[in-house]
């Protein structure tokens, strides 16, 4: 469980540290006056026990893989994700999510139900940006920038579809308190997604909290 031990009521969201762009995260996070977030990078179990979200950035899949499960981090994640905890995954983060990654050399998380393609529209030469209207954001159209982007080719029942590109290709979606996004809004200077990243850890801590609250009454 998240430590007590916070400034105020501020929440504490976690950047997993590994490989990858994690620092364009932790500064998006720390600079938004708005947002009362507590921005800390995460690479151990103990680490990990004391945030109330967490964003898996992006960077190489595989890599990023491997060194959850040479951090001994992957199962205590799951666990933490079956308990409540929120995650945001970014492009190979989002990878990550999926419970049905072809060609993914080791195991992912596995907690969204859905499919994902990587490196979908191509390498690195490829990379492009696009303006996406976003389900829960309010104001004009999010400008995305795709790099080595996945897709999510399938989504189950209980996934609700973001966003889609204009071919109708599937680059953001959420399954309760899980969000995934194949591009990379940590690169721009729009602070909406990780805002809204950190209304769903606030919404889940206040659950918690309640929970706990009634247990210790109950007893």
């Amino acid at each position: 469980m998240p430590s007590t031990d916070r400034t105020g009521d501020r929440l504490r969201i976690g950047v997993l540290a590994l490989q990858g762009d994690f620092a364009e995260h932790l500064s998006m996070l720390r600079e938004d006056g708005e947002g009362g977030v507590d921005a800390v990078e995460v690479r151990t179990l103990a680490q990990l026990d004391d945030v109330d979200g967490l964003v898996i950035p992006g960077g190489e899949s595989t890599t990023i893989a491997r060194l959850l499960i040479a951090f001994e981090l992957l199962e205590p994640l799951r666990e933490r994700i079956r308990g409540g905890l929120p995650v945001w995954g970014t492009c190979a983060g989002a990878i990550l999510l999926a419970d049905d990654v072809p060609a993914l050399d080791r195991e992912p998380i596995g907690v969204m139900d859905m499919t994902v393609d990587r490196n979908a529209f191509g390498s690195q030469v490829d990379s492009f940006e696009a303006d996406l209207d976003i389900a829960g954001l309010e104001g004009p159209p999010l400008r995305a920038i795709f790099i080595r982007a996945p897709v999510f080719r399938r989504v189950g029942e209980g996934v609700e579809v973001l966003a889609a590109l204009a071919d109708g290709r599937i680059v953001a979606a959420r399954q309760g308190d899980l969000l995934a996004t194949s591009f990379h809004p940590e690169l721009t200077d729009d602070r909406r997604l990780h805002r809204y990243f950190a209304d769903i850890c606030r919404a889940r801590a206040s659950v918690t909290d309640a929970t706990e609250g009634a247990a210790r009454t109950a007893s």
